[in-house]
């Protein structure tokens, strides 16, 4: 028994970064605690005084629409926020606009909202013509005052007076619609939907992680490293911001990246000590072997979702540069604190770590689903299965893959028009649908921003009306086309509502009429002269092609560094190539998911997605990124068990089934606390939110199961010695596997790897 408990009591020899990081801090550890306090406050301090610099209008986009948008901006003009009242007769006996009443109506509606102060440049229709060819529609147009960007936080008077106007003459609808009504009705019903779902994230981690563990205060540490490994970001982001403007949205996107990893690097440490332990491990030697095991495994994983998330980079579009650096930064932060501060506060906390023990959820060493040695009893009788029949399991979970992912292959991409987003239970949606089916393309026109050395120029303003009479007679609108000139900054914009209307697919072909016939043969023939043509169809056009465009450098990024990263941390040829194909499928099958729900409307009711019938543009490849990253934190930890048992003996099928099987415990809770937070964005009101919500729920769901659980098994079990087969060709690349060893007793002969000599590794 002597040399038993001398084994035991040893300190592992140990190798590699996360390891000797993780020695350092155990030996130093008010020091660790102390630099990583110190870390946070200062990155928040710094972060606090740089100020947070945001994405420009202009940054969004480049080609015409950006061009269009730093034209206005140079020229030092706001474009107001404008409003529209639809004074419209139901019926076909209903008023039209030459009656008595209803221009009594607009009368009224003008009066009002002069009345309350905030609006300018108040226009009738009777002056403008903006009256709808049946004569039953008409537009009073106004502009709200001050600044455009907090104009929604005004509009509330203006909108109780067009009420109070609408309640008056019951027998016309009067209704009021633009960006700042807009912006103050999504504000009201959903303004507190995505910080909600924000806050319920740790409340709801914290809950799954108290289950797991059983335990207040092991429940706790991972949630308090993520929670400070996202403060500390977010002053980085303020930092960072002066070179790289960042958004509301990439910080959004960071919260939920860095709560995922974070809570899954402190629970991937934390199990493993907690496993050595339960072994008969001393406390500094389990933390030892937890920093060789899984602190690299932490490493491996961190470095590969920042490859993934860097891969945003390649878009040229800010908004996914500014998501991509966020995510970047948080997954680098949490990585630093796991194999960091996080060995610090284990070592300190010792036995502690137990404290706070949850009544009905006090384990034993031995559990009901598990033993002492920390493998699952029920992930065992799956894997014992799969073993048992690897080509049947293969063949099963590839084609139910397959079959999910079909769909995939008719997915369609656009921007959602207001009523998809939004569905028509709010009435400003039913408002904006109505002034569409009146004035076709007059809720959301193309606006051409001219630019010329004289806007007052003859040539220039005999370009500009002849551009204002072949935009109807081309056929690309039927009018009125607005045309407001700024002399100062020799700029004019001219408005041009497209026929199509809310049809995004007519109204690209009329967007194309304009810029491809009713420009060159007006603009075109004048020197000097700029025409970019803007506006949300423009927007949504040429965002949507920006997005297609980025797909094969972003994918080839991604893909290419992440299989040379498995390449190098795990020295086989066959780890990296399987690594790549399954986390693709799982990718696969999250589109497949998305298109059955959301476009073609297969179960739609039960996530109230019904009438949708598209993807949101940037979603399928936002869902590349992060799934292709956040897949990489499960692929590294079970893969690395699975390498670390064969190293110290077994044969390869016993060590795939001892390392999925005693990675299953702490994979499953991570995945379910992910899976429960990206479910909660699935219940918002928005659909761009809840597609994302529900693509990354599903996605993790099945990654962590069907592709870690059954087809990861099967196929290495099938590839046998062929796993580690690493070619002689690239022996002159760097092993970085010497990372991962710890050594806490007589060195045994491993078996040889794919030609490789034996080699003598720690048990």
């Amino acid at each position: 028994m002597g040399s038993v408990d001398s084994a035991r009591t040893r300190e592992p020899r140990v190798r590699g970064i996360a390891a000797r990081a993780g020695g350092w801090s155990a030996r130093h550890r008010w020091a660790a605690v102390t630099v990583w306090v110190l870390f946070v406050v200062l990155a928040m301090g710094l972060g606090s005084a740089a100020g947070r610099v945001d994405v420009k209008e202009s940054d969004q986009m480049s080609g015409e629409v950006g061009r269009a948008v730093q034209i206005i901006e140079d020229a030092g003009l706001k474009d107001p926020a404008g409003e529209t009242v639809l004074v419209q007769s139901e019926g076909e006996g209903g008023a039209v606009a030459g009656s008595a009443e209803f221009r009594a109506a607009v009368k009224d509606v003008i009066e009002a909202v002069q009345a309350t102060g905030e609006v300018t440049a108040v226009t009738s229709p009777y002056t403008t013509k903006s009256i709808s060819a049946d004569g039953h529609s008409a537009l009073v147009q106004f502009e709200m005052r001050g600044d455009p960007e907090t104009a929604s936080e005004r509009v509330g008077p203006v909108l109780d007076a067009v009420a109070k106007v609408d309640d008056t003459h019951k027998e016309l609808l009067i209704e009021e619609i633009g960006g700042a009504s807009m912006g103050k009705t999504f504000d009201d019903a959903f303004g507190s939907d995505f910080q909600r779902a924000e806050f319920s994230a740790v409340p709801v981690a914290l809950g799954i992680l108290l289950i797991a563990f059983g335990a207040l205060v092991a429940a706790l540490l991972p949630v308090a490293l993520a929670l400070t490994a996202i403060i500390a970001t977010m002053g980085l982001m303020g930092v960072v911001s002066h070179l790289q403007p960042m958004s509301d949205t990439a910080n959004s996107v960071m919260l939920l990246v860095g709560l995922a990893v974070g809570v899954d690097y402190c629970l991937f440490y934390l199990r493993r000590e907690r496993e050595e332990r339960a072994k008969g491990r001393d406390p500094r030697t389990a933390l030892m072997i937890a920093a060789a095991t899984s602190g690299r495994a932490i490493v491996v994983s961190g470095v590969t979702v920042c490859v993934a998330m860097a891969g945003m980079l390649f878009t040229g579009i800010a908004e996914f540069e500014a998501m991509g650096l966020a995510s970047l930064m948080v997954v680098a932060v949490a990585m630093v604190g796991s194999v960091t501060v996080l060995p610090a506060l284990l070592s300190l906390l010792g036995e502690r770590v137990e404290k706070g023990r949850v009544p009905f959820l006090n384990r034993s060493k031995r559990s009901e689903r598990g033993g002492a040695d920390g493998e699952s009893r029920v992930w065992r009788a799956v894997l014992t299965a799969v073993l048992r029949r690897p080509w049947t399991a293969l063949v099963v979970a590839a084609g139910a893959l397959a079959a999910i992912a079909l769909p995939a292959l008719g997915m369609h991409t656009q921007n959602l028009t207001l009523d998809q987003e939004f569905g028509d239970s709010l009435p400003i949606v039913r408002t904006y649908d109505r002034l569409n089916e009146a004035f076709p393309g007059g809720a959301d026109p193309a606006q051409v921003v001219v630019k010329a050395d004289d806007i007052g120029a003859a040539p220039v303003r005999k370009a500009l009306e002849e551009f204002r009479r072949r935009a109807v007679a081309s056929g690309a609108s039927k009018g009125p086309v607005d045309i407001v000139t700024h002399d100062a900054a020799n700029v004019a914009v001219i408005d041009v509502p497209l026929v199509g209307g809310s049809d995004q697919e007519k109204a690209e072909k009329s967007l194309d009429l304009l810029r491809d016939t009713v420009r060159p043969a007006t603009f075109g023939k004048v020197p000097g002269v700029e025409a970019p043509i803007t506006g949300q169809v423009a927007g949504s056009k040429d965002f949507n092609d920006q997005i297609v465009g980025s797909v094969v450098p972003v994918f080839a990024f991604v893909v290419v560094f992440a299989f040379l990263l498995m390449l190098l941390c795990f020295r086989s040829l066959t780890v990296a190539i399987t690594s790549i194909v399954l986390n693709l499928l799982s990718v696969g099958a999250a589109y497949g998911i998305l298109t059955a729900v959301f476009q073609h409307g297969w179960g739609a009711s039960l996530v109230g997605a019904e009438g949708v019938g598209a993807i949101i543009s940037w979603l399928p490849l936002f869902l590349f990124v992060i799934l292709f990253g956040l897949s990489m934190d499960y692929h590294v930890f079970v893969v690395s068990r699975i390498r670390e048992a064969r190293l110290q003996g077994r044969n390869t099928r016993d060590a795939i089934a001892h390392g999925v099987v005693t990675t299953a415990g702490v994979v499953t809770s991570a995945a379910v606390i992910m899976v429960a937070v990206f479910a909660i964005f699935g219940t918002l009101s928005m659909q761009s939110m809840k597609q994302m919500g529900v693509g990354l729920a599903a996605a993790v769901l099945i990654d962590a199961t069907i592709i870690r659980g059954v087809l990861l098994p099967a196929v290495m079990a099938l590839l046998g010695e062929r796993n580690w087969y690493f070619p002689t060709w690239l022996r002159w690349l760097p092993d970085m596997t010497h990372d991962e060893s710890y050594d806490d007793a007589p060195a045994v002969t491993a078996p040889a790897r794919g030609g490789e000599e034996p080699e003598r590794v720690g048990v």
